[in-house]
Formats: structure tokens, sequence, C-alpha cells
């Protein structure tokens, strides 16, 4: 091992001309626009980025496979690299993307239509050289149109889609910044555009001796490990390293393991994950989540087979598992993964927005995987017990923390309790649901919030204009989303409590048209607008009404709080339903107090 400080220029010299490259065990780029502004703030003020490390490629005994940096001039010539990036990809690319590149950078944020932002990043001069200037106003980040827009792209409020506009804002390029031909014929046009004033030469001189001139000479310490470093000290170290911020994966220490017996994890991955794992849920399961529910998968039939075996699938677990075994069960386990997210969606589950806890979609395909199996997945009974330990996890909140060991109970316990009525699984005994719970379900970031919207939408409920049911097409085509029932300008207006109005309670799943509909007035007034209109006969909406729980006397009367008392009551006897577990307390000192009278 050798470490020296290279010039940041050499560096991506070295990503452009492919050089530098990555093992194919790295983890994809996940930097996004906000990290990528604030490391290239650190350069411009020559603070440290960290160390870099390197591993001299050309080992035989290492048989990593390589790939170009995302975006990378080299990228798709077949050129050999001399070096391997271990640790610094984040940093590297970003600074290659953002500094040397000449496409937009391509960020791992996401616009509200999921679409991944692309960027171009450029300093403002004079606020470069202000000492007391922001970051956030030094370094800029514009879309792949060079506009900054409001108001829903009619106002363009800052416009660099031509030098001409560039020189007019002063904001230079920074992907021209390490290109001293850029640069001058950068500085060349912005002169004769301010018609060589000496205040505007004189503006881009300084910024060409204090900014341009210090980060060409920029350096970044390097870490180069020597060719001959063992494949179990790459892999330890690779475990280890952490400087860019971004925690490694079990997933990209498995890649590396199983790469050196020349299997591609990685493009197996994708290649599943594309043909099996893009739909409304399972788009959300990760790579890492699929090797924990395998090395479940894997462990418990291993201990089927040996009493001494223990069922886990904690990290140690994952890691030491053998490429035999992922072979084995990869395919076992997507068609079990592919049977929970066809029972999550029978339950209105029906995207990953509206998934309770995406770490117990591990151990119910694991279940699952087992029941396929065996055959016994399609029988009803069995298939309601699964229903029925899913909706105790959720509703008991149980998946919220470190989950490994419940994984391995669940595994174990739901099975035997499949054979055997009198086995209870250990999920389904800890379960336990506080009605005054409902009052603190105020945002759809709860698990059992998220399960009461389900619940609703599983009791067949039907818009209250068009009547159609909200099954998954009315679901995705109609916009629904959780609304109040009693508004809440109205609540706000006759002060009623925010811990009841803007509770689980007090909402329901409403289509985006309907909710327009309803604003911000009393239920009576809105039913009563909505019948007026003829768009719905008074005894039909009420069967509307019916159909989410909503007591229509109470509604049309605006009885807010005998209201929210009644759909607590119905909330509950749902819950307890799905649970298969009586709720207690319901008439409880502390529900009367919280509700005004028992929930019973």
């Amino acid at each position: 091992m050798k470490t020296n400080d290279r010039p940041i220029t050499d560096l991506l010299r070295a990503v452009d001309e492919g050089k530098a490259q990555l093992p194919d065990f790295q983890r994809s780029w996940v930097w996004d626009d906000d990290r990528i502004k604030a490391l290239i703030a650190s350069v411009v003020h020559c603070y440290p980025v960290g160390a870099a490390m390197f591993l001299t490629y050309g080992n035989e005994n290492i048989r990593f496979q390589y790939r170009t940096i995302e975006g990378s001039a080299s990228e798709g010539k077949g050129i050999v690299p001399t070096e391997l990036i271990l640790d610094g990809q984040q940093r590297l690319t970003s600074l290659y993307s953002a500094l040397y590149a000449q496409k937009p950078v391509k960020t791992c944020t996401r616009s509200d239509r999921s679409k991944t932002i692309y960027r171009y990043y450029y300093i403002d001069i004079e606020k470069s050289l202000d000492p007391n200037a922001d970051d956030e106003d030094i370094i800029l980040s514009v879309p792949e149109t060079k506009q900054k827009t409001s108001d829903f792209g009619r106002s363009i409020d800052l416009d660099l889609s031509t030098p001409e506009k560039e020189y007019a804002a002063k904001m230079f390029p920074l992907n021209s910044i390490f290109d001293m031909s850029k640069v001058m014929l950068w500085q060349n046009g912005y002169q004769a555009y301010y018609h060589f004033d000496p205040s505007a030469s004189a503006l881009f001189f300084r910024f060409t001796q204090e900014i341009v001139t210090k980060m060409i000479g920029y350096a970044m310490p390097v870490i180069s490990l020597d060719k001959d470093t063992p494949k179990e000290a790459v892999c330890r170290v690779f475990e280890n390293v952490n400087t860019g911020g971004v925690p490694l994966t079990v997933f990209e220490l498995v890649v590396a393991s199983y790469s050196a017996d020349n299997f591609r994890l990685r493009e197996d991955w994708e290649a599943r994950k594309e043909k099996y794992f893009s739909g409304e849920i399972l788009h959300v399961l990760t790579a890492t989540d699929f090797l924990t529910a395998l090395t479940l998968l894997s462990t418990y039939y291993k201990k089927l087979k040996d009493e001494k075996a223990v069922v886990s699938c904690k990290k140690k677990d994952v890691l030491n598992l053998a490429l035999s075994a992922y072979q084995k069960y990869a395919d076992i386990l997507t068609k079990g993964f592919v049977e929970t997210e066809k029972i999550l969606q029978e339950e209105r589950v029906f995207t990953s927005r509206d998934l309770p806890y995406t770490t117990q979609l591990i151990p119910m395909a694991a279940i699952c995987s087992v029941l396929l199996e065996n055959k016994l997945i399609k029988v009803t009974n069995i298939k309601k017990k699964i229903k029925q330990w899913y909706w105790c996890g959720v509703f008991g909140e149980l998946y919220g923390g470190a989950n490994e060991t419940r994984f391995a109970y669940d595994i174990v316990q739901v099975i035997e309790w499949v054979n055997d009525d009198s086995r209870l699984p250990r999920t389904v005994q800890d379960s336990y649901f506080n009605p005054t719970r409902l009052l603190g379900l105020q945002s759809r970031q709860s698990a059992a919030y998220k399960g009461i919207m389900a619940l609703v939408l599983k009791n067949h409920c039907q818009d209250f204009i068009s009547g159609r049911e909200m099954d998954f097409a009315v679901y995705k085509s109609e916009y629904i989303d959780i609304h109040h029932i009693f508004p809440r300008a109205h609540c706000e207006a006759n002060r009623f409590p925010r811990s009841k109005w803007n509770s689980v309670v007090n909402k329901t799943p409403i289509s985006y048209s309907t909710n327009r509909e309803i604003g911000g007035v009393a239920p009576s007034k809105y039913l009563e607008k909505i019948e007026k209109k003829g768009q719905v006969d008074h005894e039909v909406l009420d069967r509307y009404l019916r159909s989410h729980w909503i007591d229509a006397v109470l509604a049309r009367s605006d009885d807010f709080d005998r209201f929210i008392i009644a759909r607590a009551i119905r909330l509950l006897d749902a819950i307890q339903e799905a649970t298969g577990k009586t709720i207690t307390g319901r008439d409880s000192e502390e529900v009367i107090a919280a509700f005004g009278d028992k929930l019973i």
C-alpha cells in the first residue's frame, strides 16, 4: 500500500480515458443534486473531500470484472483499466460528471412524477469572489434545458441556454473549468459581450486567479493497493471504507465474493428485478432485501435437514450465503415475492406508497416460497392465515426496527401454524392495538394508518360521485388519495380538536375530482351540492358513504363528535376482523377521555 496526493485533473482524465474504472461489484452512483453542489463547493474552497482508494489492476487471482464510471467518454470502448476504484466512486463520478463531462448530469434526485432529473452546474462569478456569500448562492444547478422556471414552467427565472445569456448572468459553466482552452474561449466571448469593459475584464481575471487556478491545482489523497493484494483483504477493505457517506450494502460485498467465482450477481439481480420486480409494490425491493430473504429461506431448508442448524438472516449470515444456495433458491424465492405482491393487492395494498412495511415483504416472500413449493398457497384457509399474520404485523406495528430475529420466528412458526392450528405464531400473539392509537395516526407515514386505508378499500368503498368501486384500475386512473371527510377548513373554523379531525378516523380514500367538489365546507353542504348537481340520488349517496364506514345521518347533520365515535367503532371492528384478535379496552376510562364515549 502507498499513499500520495494526485491532482484532480489527473484523476478525472484517468476516468475519462478509462484508465480508472470500477470493480463490477461496486454499487451504482447514487448522489443527489444537493450533495453534488456541496462537493463542488468544497473543491472551490479547497476543502478536503476525503481520500480515494485504488487497486492496481492485473492480479490473475482476483477475477473482478470492471466497468467504466457512469458517463465516461471511454464507456463501451473495451478499454482495460490500470486501476480499479475501491473507494471514492461517488465523489469521483460527481466531480467528473459536473466538472469534466459535457453531458447533463444524471442525478438520483427524482421529480414529482418519478422522472430522473438531469442538471448542469454553474458558478456565480461575482459571488464566488465574495467571502460572505453562501455556498447555495455560489454553486447553482439548472435543468438540462439550462432554464430555471416557476409557475409550472410559465415563468423563466434564470436562462443560461446560450453563451450570451451565461455572460449576462455572469454564470460560468463548471464543465469547462478544467479545460483552459474552453476557459479562454468563454473569457473572450464574455469580454466581447461587455465590449471589453475594464471592470468586467478585471472581474474575470480575479475569478481566474482565485477560483479557476486553485481548482485546477486541487489535489486529492489517494491510497493505492498493490495488484497482489489478496481477494479477502480487498473484500474486507471494501466493507470498511465509507468515506463517501453512502453506506456499502451487504449486496455489494456478496457481489464481490461471487464475482471471484465468475458469477455476475449484479447482472442476475438487475435482470430479475426488471422481469419480476417492476410492479407497483415490488419495485421498492432492494437487492439486499432479496439476499436477506434468500438467506432466510435457505437456512430454513437447512434446518429441516439438520436440527442443529439455525434459521437466521442477519448480516453475517447473508455475507456467508454460498453461491450454490443462491443458485438453488433464487428462482423459488422470486416466485414467492410475486405471490406476495398478488396477496397484498388482494388485501387492497395497491402500490409501494401504501405498503405499511417494506421489511415485512422479506418473511412473507420466504413463507410464500415454502408454501408454493408444497403447493399449499392456493388453499383458502392457508392463505387466510397468511393474511391474518400479515395484518397482525401491521396493526401490531411490529416491523419498524431491526427485524431479523422476528423474520426467523415468522418463517418457522407460520409454517408450523399452517400445519397445526394450535401453534399460534409469535407475531400473531404479540400483536396488540390500543383503541386510542386511532387518534395518533395522523399521517400516512404510519404503518397502521396505511393498513386502515387498505381495509377501507377492501370494504369495496365507492366514489361519492361516480359510485365506482375503488379497485386497482380506479385507484390508478382516478388519482385516489386520502382526504378528510369533515374538511380541514371546516374543522379549523369550528375549532374541533386537531387530534380528532386530522386522525385516520376522519379520513378516507377519495378521488381527485370528488375532493375538488367537496372543498372546505361542512359535509351537509358538500353532500347537498353533489345531489343538487344531479350527480347522485340521496339514498344512493348514503350507500356510497356507508361503503367508507361513514354514518350518513351523522355526516348530513354535521355531528362531528358522534361521527368520530361511530367511525372509530367501525374501524376497530375491521381491525379485529383482519387480525383475528379482539381489541380490548374499548370501554376504558382512557378511551372515554379521548373520544368522549365508549367505542362499543
